[in-house]
């Protein structure tokens, strides 16, 4: 009989893990003045801003606040990380846990769409959380505090590194969430901040590949639910506590992709069957079509007018633009036909009952029919006791058809386009019918960042005064208008004036 055993020849580290590390640690984004870096940390100040409006407007919804606080109530925590909106004041884990949650709550905050989708502002958790604790720390041992520029810099490189190895790879595809790629992010740009070492980075990365990673059935009928809405907060926190073993010394898992049999690519990017050794025409592994620069976050795509999933966004402006002609002639409707692209069809469109909120924001009819009727769509809309009150929304939906334009699907992928194409038409009863209004680019996209930014600073700013009196609001407003005096504030000073 022959002996079969293992060679236990340690590898080196994986080459997308060291492409990672060795971005994070030689990152220079330059001056602010600089032409080829101030599109960057201009759309990160503005990506910031937006980040934290959507977790203050969260804070209006119980659901939401039920999750915050301390894990043990009354726990004092030295130099703790501060949650904006709220008293609390925590360890960097439960804050990054925490201040995710309420960035996510709403999906309101930014997205990317490519072979995988998601958002990369998610990653703000743990930015804050630790950069927050961190510069608490450093004042109090006489040094020199973190300053807003850490924290942008950091949000331009989470962004890169989850929007880059989104773009040719599809977690979704493999059934795994989005959210893997947050805590990867996360956990690069955390023990940079936390200033790690190359072995240091490399181990902490590895590990967040090393996890069980979330499977994708919480956002999907028939059991959408409000999972949801915190996974990328629990990433984001996740992703801190990685950083912090690794910085105690922990060992790396160095192949944890590659690894025949027990990698990442082989257990969970792969096809996969049970009873057979894989083929090499089923293994698959991470393509990364450029390297890492600051291309995400100056591409970033903001949501700006609905609180809906990206998908949906175009859907619900040409929604807004029909309601006029068709409010008045609902019960004429005969059907409504919209024109979509195949990620939209793949991950939203849906029929039968909505059983919760979580469910309502991602049914791309469901966020077209509401503003078909009423003219908006805003975030109390997808609420039970809304629904309820309105059956017109669910007969309504029931008089659509979702079909592919092949052209809509191809520029969603384009590099030079990245459209979110929707087109909707009404055809009522006696055969008239309405022009078919097509929207290609949201006003979030950077093809309109013109007119987008204005209504993004107001977005803002509504979102300050749910939480915060008129002279705090605008404190903060014109703080965060000036680049350089936002740039030059340190993290805790910065976070204190959003302390309730």
């Amino acid at each position: 009989m022959s002996a079969t055993f293992d060679l236990n020849e340690r590898p080196d580290y994986d080459e997308v893990l060291q492409k990672i590390a060795d971005y994070v640690l030689d990152f220079n984004v330059g001056g602010s003045e600089n032409d080829d870096t101030h599109e960057a940390l201009d759309t990160a100040r503005n990506c910031l801003i937006d980040t934290l409006g959507c977790g203050l407007l969260a804070l209006r919804f119980p659901d939401c606040t039920k999750h915050l606080g301390p894990i043990v109530e009354g726990t004092t925590v030295p130099h703790g990380a501060r949650v904006p909106g709220t008293s609390f004041r925590l360890d960097p884990v439960k804050a990054a846990w925490d201040i995710g949650c309420i960035v996510r709550w709403l999906d309101y905050n930014d997205t990317w769409l490519a072979a995988e989708w998601g958002h990369p502002s998610d990653n703000l958790g743990g930015i804050l959380a630790v950069a927050d604790h961190l510069s608490q720390k450093r004042v109090a041992q006489g040094n020199a505090p973190l300053t807003m520029r850490d924290v942008l810099e950091s949000m331009i490189m989470a962004h890169e590194i989850q929007g880059v190895l989104a773009l040719e790879n599809s977690f979704n595809r493999v059934g795994l969430d989005h959210v893997v790629l947050v805590k990867v992010a996360s956990t690069a740009v955390s023990a940079k901040l936390m200033g790690a070492s190359r072995e240091q980075l490399l181990s902490a990365l590895s590990h967040a590949w090393a996890d069980g990673q979330s499977l994708r059935t919480y956002r999907h009928a028939p059991n959408a639910g409000s999972r949801k809405s915190w996974a990328a907060g629990d990433a984001t926190s996740r992703a801190v506590r990685l950083a912090d073993i690794a910085m105690r010394g922990e060992m790396g898992v160095p192949g944890v992709l590659t690894a025949p049999q027990w990698g990442f690519y082989d257990v969970l990017f792969s096809k996969t069957n049970k009873d057979q050794a894989l083929k090499p025409e089923d293994k698959r592994q991470f393509s990364l079509p450029q390297g890492f620069g600051t291309y995400v976050m100056e591409n970033v795509l903001f949501k700006i007018s609905f609180p809906a999933e990206f998908h949906a966004q175009t859907a619900a402006e040409a929604a807004v633009t029909l309601h006029p002609e068709v409010k008045d002639r609902l019960d004429q409707i005969d059907r409504i036909v919209i024109t979509t692209h195949e990620s939209a069809i793949r991950i939203i469109s849906k029929v039968g009952t909505l059983a919760n909120a979580a469910d309502r924001d991602h049914c791309l009819q469901y966020m077209t029919a509401v503003p078909l009727i009423f003219g908006n769509l805003v975030a109390e809309h997808y609420e039970d006791n809304f629904h309820a009150a309105n059956p017109i929304i669910d007969e309504i939906r029931e008089k659509m058809e979702v079909v592919e334009d092949e052209r809509y699907t191809r520029e969603y992928l384009e590099q030079g386009k990245r459209s979110i194409a929707n087109a909707i038409q009404v055809f009522f009863k006696d055969g008239t019918h309405t022009e078919s209004v097509a929207v290609e680019y949201p006003i979030g996209h950077r093809r309109r960042r013109e007119d987008g930014i204005p209504l993004l600073e107001d977005k803002f700013r509504n979102n300050l005064s749910t939480r915060f009196p008129a002279q705090r609001c605008d404190q903060i407003f014109m703080l965060c208008k000036d680049q350089k005096a936002l740039e030059a504030t340190p993290v805790h000073e910065f976070v204190a004036m959003f302390v309730i």
